[in-house]
């Protein structure tokens, strides 16, 4: 969103028009396990979980769901998990004005945001609003005019990809119409043999369109034709789209241009990790790279570490291997002089005394690991920070933990310094 924003006033600024910022809120989405809850960080920067509990059958929509006075437990439960700081009450009191009682949880999202960038021209829509329905009626009859085109259009473009060497991001199955009914729950539609069948039901294709005429509410596009249907009622000039986004929008250009839409300019969102300035210090003091705090490397650390062996140690270590390697080479080459049944036992013995040496390493590293506690902590903070439970901040932590910590200024901070600049990921302080 905060791209969007940045990106309207630059396109405003350059070309002398009006760009308004758009936030498309998918509530026809049925993922309702990734919209229920967040992940924060608590007083030890240790990821914590909250979530609301949705009783909801498979299918519903996000549309569909209700709060309830469970969301009052929820807010409780982010209060505890948050650190307390003077921007606390503040924050959560404006997430309980946005997510109270009564009021649908796409709803509480859509106020939220306008709480946060109402006041910097940001639009929400909400992709289920009846009212809307009515102007993609063509489309979704187009659709079911040419059943499957979409879906194959989709594959052709991934089998061009697959041959190019990448991989194809969305494979639809064959037959497959990019159009849910909408019928209490999310159905998939299916073309057999000239006619349509969906939630267990088989129709010819003049029921269904005449459906649509009636009621275009009862329809939702899939993850294929959503885009166009976006892109269809609203005039757009850029999309700002996340990596997941990103991956499989690059197959769809034949969908746009079969629907006679045109295809919008494909803006990456900035990315970026914020974090605060001891983890930057530390950083520069050690000249560590922000991408080597990525889990399951510890060569940073290790090389850190090592660094603080003392010299006479590492240079006694680094002499004895640098001379066994000579000897034990010569020994390899001498031995089966003598006794050429003798080269591979000189061979193993040469390299058993090259792994005990490097083993002797190891352990004079570990010991300095015990040692020096003090730089293992300060690598695992920075570590905590930007990669929390091993997952890139901005993919696993949510925006009211750093709200939290800063305050809602952060948001004027964020759009006035957040470079837009796709081709890199930021280390961003406050």
């Amino acid at each position: 969103a905060i791209t969007a924003v940045r990106l309207a006033r630059r396109l405003a600024d350059e070309h002398g028009t009006a760009a308004v910022p758009v936030v498309w809120i998918d509530a026809e989405d049925h993922d309702l396990e990734e919209l229920r809850g967040c992940h924060v960080l608590d007083g030890e920067l240790q990821r914590v979980s909250v979530s609301l509990d949705i009783d909801a059958p498979p299918d519903t929509s996000a549309a569909a769901v209700v709060l309830d006075d469970s969301i009052r437990g929820v807010l409780d439960s982010l209060r505890a998990a948050l650190p307390p700081t003077e921007f606390t009450a503040e924050v959560l009191d404006a997430l309980a004005a946005s997510y109270a009682p009564g009021m649908r949880l796409v709803d509480g999202f859509a106020r939220w945001l306008d709480r946060l960038l109402g006041d910097h021209g940001l639009v929400v829509f909400d992709a289920s609003d009846p009212a809307a329905k009515p102007f993609v009626r063509s489309l979704f009859k187009r659709e079911i005019g040419n059943p499957g085109r979409t879906a194959q259009l989709a594959a052709d473009a991934g089998a061009e990809l697959t041959a190019l060497g990448y991989h194809a991001q969305v494979s639809p199955a064959a037959g497959a119409v990019a159009l849910f009914r909408l019928d209490g729950a999310r159905q998939a539609i299916r073309a057999i043999d000239g006619t349509f069948s969906s939630g267990g039901r088989t129709r010819p294709a003049q029921a269904l369109l005449e459906d649509i005429d009636t009621e275009p509410a009862r329809f939702s596009p899939n993850v294929l034709l959503r885009p166009v249907v976006q892109d269809t009622l609203l005039p757009t000039v850029a999309y700002v789209a996340g990596p997941s986004e990103l991956a499989y929008l690059g197959q769809l250009r034949g969908i746009y241009a079969a629907f006679d839409v045109p295809m919008p300019i494909i803006y990456p969102r900035a990315s970026a990790t914020l974090v605060d300035a001891a983890t930057v210090r530390f950083l520069n003091r050690y000249e560590v790279d922000f991408a080597q705090l990525q889990p399951r490397d510890d060569a940073a650390l290790n090389r850190l570490l090592a660094q603080q062996i003392p010299e006479a140690i590492e240079q006694a270590i680094a002499a004895a291997e640098q001379s066994a390697a000579g000897h034990l080479d010569t020994i390899r080459n001498v031995v089966p002089t003598l006794d050429p049944t003798l080269a591979g036992a000189a061979s193993s013995t040469a390299g058993r005394i090259a792994r005990e040496l490097g083993n002797l390493r190891g352990k004079v590293v570990s010991a300095a690991k015990r040692k020096d506690s003090t730089l293992r902590r300060q690598f695992e903070r920075a570590r905590a920070q930007s990669f929390p439970g091993g997952i890139p901040q901005e993919r696993s932590v949510a925006g009211v933990h750093f709200l939290n910590r800063h305050g809602f200024m952060l948001v004027d901070r964020l759009l006035g310094h957040l470079p837009l600049d796709p081709g890199h990921h930021w280390l961003l302080t406050v």
